[in-house]
């Protein structure tokens, strides 16, 4: 097929090495304007477009898509269709009927549950058993166009958001692959979203990392490994903001909030319910080590009282 291809983050990479590698004729590629980054404020290019030069494949970065001269210039491509992933920007009505088979979307989760733009770290937080990838083809709602095709993959109780964010990815590339295959033969069908469980993935703020000890030890268990690795469960003692990049449930006494230092040298905390053993942590500036190697360089003594976090940084 001749495609248009929408996307910026790492998310959207395999699917559009996939379409090259399976001879798709793409020819053009989507993706933010290039950013200042880091400590020298270079402009850095998004994941897609890296991809793309590589692939030399033309970029073309619009801040917008409502002024009329860019919704003709993606018209004047005469695509067969548009496939959409993780591009951060809302179709207009113009881009969405331009390509002939529409815009289709490669979308990490099993819709109608969690539409919007965080669902992998909403499915974790929920403590959802299993997720996966709908293809679906686009229309002015928010994911709520007709299914293509889905599959879905479990979750474990060790995935972070990263280890679930790759798995969903490769498999998005698969089934985006077979589904244009399958268009371009007419077999395949859209069929609508079901009208039940439809929930909301809004997109993550910062201040959702604060760990407050108030809650259940399994539903901080859940934000450690959901804002892994960004935006990061944190917590704050002594003028300090520590990262936890792992924990572990266990068994604790006392007010939450409450350390205890265990026979192997780690910290667990004290939860609304049971909990929270830290297993892997950060502090500012430093890299990332064991429990038990923070606690020889960072003094956390048995029966301190972490404080809870700021009320700007709870969690809503």
């Amino acid at each position: 097929m001749r495609l248009a291809f929408l996307g910026t983050s790492d998310f959207a990479v395999p699917a559009l090495a996939a379409l090259a590698t399976a001879g798709h004729e793409i020819v053009a590629v989507y993706t933010r304007a290039p950013k200042p980054a880091g400590r020298g404020q270079q402009e850095r290019r998004t994941p897609v477009h890296e991809r793309a030069a590589a692939l030399g494949i033309e970029v073309r970065t619009p801040p917008n898509l409502r002024a009329p001269d860019f919704a003709a210039a993606f018209k004047a491509l005469d695509l067969d269709a548009a496939v959409v992933a993780a591009y951060g920007h809302i179709l207009p009505k113009a881009f969405l009927e331009a390509p002939v088979l529409g815009c289709i979307n490669i979308h990490g989760s099993l819709l109608p549950r969690w539409r919007g733009a965080a669902p992998i770290h909403r499915a974790l937080l929920a403590g959802d058993e299993e997720t996966g990838v709908t293809i679906m083809r686009m229309d002015e709602g928010l994911d709520t166009g007709p299914m293509l095709l889905a599959e879905s993959v479990p979750i474990s109780g060790t995935d972070t958001a990263l280890a679930l964010h790759d798995r969903l990815a490769d498999l998005g590339a698969r089934l985006i692959v077979s589904a244009l295959d399958e268009l371009a033969r007419g077999s395949l069908q859209a069929v609508p979203q079901p009208t039940e469980g439809i929930t909301y993935a809004h997109k993550i703020g910062k201040h959702e990392g604060a760990l407050d000890w108030l809650r259940p030890a399994a539903e901080l268990e859940r934000r450690v490994r959901a804002f892994n690795p960004w935006p990061g469960a944190w917590f704050e003692h002594r003028g300090e903001r520590i990262k936890v990049l792992g924990a572990q449930l266990a068994l604790a006494g006392g007010a939450p909030g409450t350390v205890a230092i265990g026979r192997d040298g780690f910290a667990t905390v004290a939860c609304g319910v049971g909990g929270l053993k830290l297993v892997r942590v950060q502090r500012a500036g430093k890299g990332p080590v064991a429990g038990d190697a923070f606690l020889r360089g960072f003094t956390l003594t048995a029966g301190e009282v972490l404080a809870a976090p700021s009320v700007e940084a709870l969690p809503v």
